[in-house]
């Protein structure tokens, strides 16, 4: 967007400009919209002066200039083929701007037009009504899911050159989202599946997210139906996964390619899509469930006298061990890491869980005495009461007798309850091929991991950027809409990267939209219509590094006067 001042009849105005290609016309096309009067404002008497509203600038300022830092939305159109209504927005300046309204005022897409008019910022110099609802559905009918992956893959390229994000570590995590979308709706993304939330009730839409190991950057994603499996959705990532990396080894243009490594949790464990990483020539790190024997052995040598000693540096309030062995045929490097915050989450949901099944197991007691229970309703009421939170490793039962008189006694045996604490609880079984790493490295890597899970609070219910709730019923807008939802998260924390700042996500988009114009009515004495002025606010000095950091000074000049050094009283 290019902003320049005109003289239109003895009056001066600010003009923004853009050129877009016009498919139709097979030629580039000049837009234009006047931003406002570029002359001072008048001489006015405050008494007649009255508030009329706001109008947004830090935020959606902030996330327009990384999406043309990115040329998000040309890469976008270029992918897609110049998709886009006759005379009005392209698909790439729908996705932008319904990722900007999800990140900066999440609603419905009937609200898009009136919250881009609502801000002085401008991301294309159509006007408001032309980003509707209706706009957003037929343009994601036409967009292929091939097309959105290369945009996906020209998006990351150009984020790892212009924000140097390390892409050698990325983290993979799958969530999935409610959708409302009535039964009899075809569709083939919405599926009833295993919610999140754990409703029943409703249809969900996966959605599988690859994030660089620094700035909690999503590169790439893949939406999938809801009755998918993890591991299918990790082994669909892979092709675009390859792409990604072959294009941001020619953007880096490095001699011999980049080790690449993938963290994921344990759900994703499987030795057939181990292989399936190394033959793509991907390092695994994953986190091994407990229950596999690899994992019991390593738990095993890590409870032996001496065997967990302290990491160094940032990590020095860590103790982890370390074991290089056989999972099944794979040779793997196993490091157990205690972890102190997780041994106090565990013994607090042993401790919730454990006051349940007493209640439960008492009152199997008294079922017993009564003679109204058998055997087979007790032995099975009595292992789902302790099937929750490592219960059954402490918690013994002692069932005799018959099946229509039976005996039984319990009781929580302390020993049991120690040794479980001292050996199993509060540890992790990370299992790498990276066999040259440090132990220090394997634990900040798989750390990560923690990126994605972010990611998926801020893109749910109450979330920074939340994927929900959503009105489309069709795939293609589901799909698009996922691809907005994924973009906003992107803006997001590459602003949040620019600032430099530790302040949280939330914080910093709080603080962010806290830069508002306030737009004053006030009268001259002249005659004619009462003109509307646009008042810059009082600025913290995190907001003043905002707007010489994202030039928003160009969207609104005025802002300027709060940044002058104010005068010293003498």
């Amino acid at each position: 967007m290019h902003v320049f001042e005109r003289e239109v009849n003895g009056h001066r105005y600010r003009i923004a400009a853009q050129s877009v290609w016009d498919p139709a016309r097979g030629r580039s096309v000049a837009r234009q919209v006047v931003l406002g009067p570029a002359a001072p404002p008048p001489v006015v008497d405050l008494g007649a002066t009255r508030t009329v509203g706001t109008r947004g600038v830090g935020d959606v300022g902030a996330l327009i200039w990384v999406a043309e830092q990115l040329d998000i939305i040309g890469h976008i159109d270029r992918a897609c083929g110049n998709l886009g209504a006759k005379d009005g927005p392209s698909v790439g300046e729908l996705a932008v701007a319904v990722a900007i309204q999800r990140a900066c005022a999440p609603g419905p897409k009937r609200d898009l037009g009136d919250f881009l008019d609502a801000s002085v910022p401008r991301l294309s110099c159509l006007p408001g009504s032309a980003f509707s609802g209706q706009a957003f559905h037929r343009v994601a009918q036409q967009v292929t899911e091939d097309a959105l992956e290369q945009a996906q893959v020209a998006i990351a390229k150009a984020a790892v050159a212009r924000f140097q994000l390390s892409a050698d570590v990325l983290s993979f995590d799958t969530t999935n989202f409610d959708t409302h979308i009535a039964t009899v709706t075809p569709g083939e993304l919405a599926r009833r599946g295993h919610a999140k939330s754990k409703r029943s009730d409703l249809r969900v839409v996966g959605l599988g997210l690859l994030a660089s190991e620094t700035g909690h950057v999503p590169l790439l994603y893949r939406t999938y139906s809801g009755n998918s499996s993890d591991q299918g959705v990790l082994e669909a990532c892979l092709e675009g996964l390859k792409q990604l990396h072959e294009a941001l080894e020619d953007g880096a243009g490095r001699a011999q390619p980049a080790q690449r490594t993938l963290v994921r949790d344990g759900g994703f464990w499987s030795p057939q899509l181990e292989l399936d990483l190394d033959s793509a020539g991907y390092y695994s790190l994953i986190s091994l469930p407990l229950g596999h024997a690899a994992a019991e052995q390593a738990l095993q040598m890590a409870a032996r006298r001496g065997a967990m000693k302290p990491l160094s540096g940032k990590l020095q309030h860590v103790r982890a061990a370390r074991i290089r062995t056989a999972v099944g045929k794979l040779d793997r490097t196993l490091v157990v890491v205690e972890s102190e915050e997780l041994l106090a989450g565990q013994k607090r949901g042993i401790a919730v869980a454990l006051r349940k099944a007493k209640v439960e197991l008492r009152k199997l007691e008294r079922l017993v005495r009564a003679g109204r229970i058998s055997r087979g309703d007790l032995e099975r009421r009595s292992q789902k009461a302790l099937a929750r939170e490592h219960l059954s490793r402490f918690v013994v039962t002692t069932i005799t007798g018959d099946d229509q008189k039976p005996r039984f006694r319990w009781k929580v045996d302390a020993t049991l309850r120690r040794q479980l604490e001292q050996t199993r609880l509060g540890r992790r079984v990370l299992c790498t091929d990276q066999h040259n790493w440090s132990t220090e490295r394997i634990v900040y890597a798989f750390r990560g991991q923690w990126n994605v899970e972010e990611l998926f609070r801020r893109a749910k219910k109450g979330g920074v950027v939340p994927w929900g709730p959503s009105h489309q019923w069709a795939d293609g807008s589901l799909r698009l809409h996922t691809f907005a939802a994924v973009l906003g998260l992107m803006l997001v924390s590459l602003a949040k990267m620019a600032l430099g700042t530790d302040a949280s996500a939330r914080e910093t988009m709080k603080n962010l939209a806290a830069i508002r114009a306030t737009l004053v009515r006030t009268t001259t004495g002249a005659p004619g219509r009462r003109p509307t002025v646009m008042l810059a606010p009082e600025l913290t000095t995190e907001q003043r590094r905002a707007v010489r950091i994202f030039h928003l000074e160009r969207w609104f000049p005025a802002i300027i006067s709060c940044m002058t050094a104010r005068p010293v009283r003498p």
